[in-house]
């Protein structure tokens, strides 16, 4: 009953081979709720002829019954009435299909010591208040998508002095304002606190180079971090390489690349994924990654590029053990990067290109173009 504590309270976030029974345990456990309470799920995994105590070796995790992110779009399931959760989450929905998956209580309780100990791990967390400049949605009651929830969530690893949004709720929709923020960074430069810049790769850029259009520059005080979440998304076309990214926050911002993060997460897959100093996704405890082949979908080997498949036993509110991202990827092992960790990182490297499903930038993005942002 308890295997999923268990998991997500292991002192060794990387040791995945030393995590292995815990992690098949929980995952045993999680695929018994689903199918006891899901008849959705049930009957999936009755058609593959699926029964949980098939999983005995990280190998047959393959075998989990696998839901693809446009299955969550289209289909609202769930293993619990909606009393029993703590709260439901969507993706952008900007085409009108979104993915609702819920959280429960347990689900909470498993987040905050994964998200303590990667924070801490990778040196997120500090007592020193900050400010926070968000290049997303500011929170509102009509607003339910994940990636608003991770970014606000995000601005507690230090205590938060102030939180500036480029997109901000007003007359009952967002409005979108690149030169407020362009010159809120540029007074920040003065603060006597650091400064944390959380957003989408995709928007720091066109917000740097809009502060470079309007001739602003800020040495943000020491201790400032740009934190990064999720990719270029439908800006591909416009995406710029790592060096050339990090180089320009350091002429505006005075941000080096040994202070700005990377993270990786989907609302159906709410695992926080850190990028090493290398800046490679290492696999966590909580999480294991299969690549599988797009054709056959049978799964590949170590440094093969192929579908990204995700398994956790985090989630007991919606049947999402096992998801099929639309990403393409590959993994190389953990002894390859040289920060360290062992454990395989994952390499991702853009959609399949499926026009009809959205990301949670989309919306977002979107709005933004309307506004200040080229």
């Amino acid at each position: 009953m308890f295997s999923r504590q268990r998991l997500f309270w292991l002192h060794q976030p990387y040791d995945l081979e030393g995590s292995d029974p815990d992690f098949l345990r929980a995952v045993r456990d999680n695929c018994a709720f689903h199918m006891a309470r899901c008849p959705e799920y049930r009957a999936i995994a009755d058609h593959i002829g699926f029964s949980p105590e098939q999983i005995q070796t990280i190998v047959d995790l393959a075998r989990l019954p696998v839901l693809p992110t446009l299955f969550y779009k289209r289909h609202a399931v769930f293993s619990m009435p909606r009393w029993r959760m703590a709260m439901r989450v969507t993706s952008s929905g900007t085409s009108g299909r979104f993915s609702q998956v819920g959280f429960d209580w347990g689900c909470l309780l498993a987040e905050v010591p994964m998200v303590l100990r990667l924070g801490w791990r990778h040196g997120l967390i500090s007592p020193r208040p900050a400010h926070n400049v968000i290049l997303g949605y500011q929170p509102h009651r009509q607003n339910k998508t994940g990636v608003t929830r991770t970014m606000f969530g995000l601005t507690w690893f230090a205590p938060p002095i102030s939180r500036t949004y480029a997109l901000r709720y007003g007359d009952g929709g967002y409005v979108p304002d690149l030169d407020h923020v362009a010159k809120a960074l540029e007074k920040l430069g003065s603060s006597r606190f650091p400064t944390r810049i959380i957003g989408f790769p995709s928007y720091l850029w066109f917000g740097l180079k809009r502060m470079e259009e309007l001739g602003l520059r800020a040495q943000l005080p020491k201790g400032s971090r740009i934190l990064l979440a999720g990719g270029w998304k439908q800006h591909y076309a416009q995406q710029v390489e790592k060096p050339v990214l990090y180089g320009l926050a350091g002429r505006i911002l005075g941000i080096q690349e040994a202070n700005i993060n990377e993270f990786f997460g989907a609302v159906e897959h709410p695992i926080f994924f850190n990028a090493c100093k290398e800046h490679h996704f290492h696999i966590p405890v909580y999480s294991r990654v299969i690549i599988r082949d797009v054709n056959t979908l049978e799964p590949l080997p170590m440094g093969k590029v192929g579908l990204i498949n995700l398994v956790s036993p985090l989630l007991r509110a919606t049947p999402a053990t096992s998801v099929m991202t639309d990403d393409l990827g590959y993994l190389t092992p953990g002894e390859e990067c040289g920060c360290g960790l062992r454990s395989p990182y994952l390499t991702i490297l853009g959609r399949v290109g499926l026009a009809e499903i959205q990301t949670c930038a989309a919306g977002a993005a979107e709005l933004l173009g309307k506004g200040e942002m080229p």
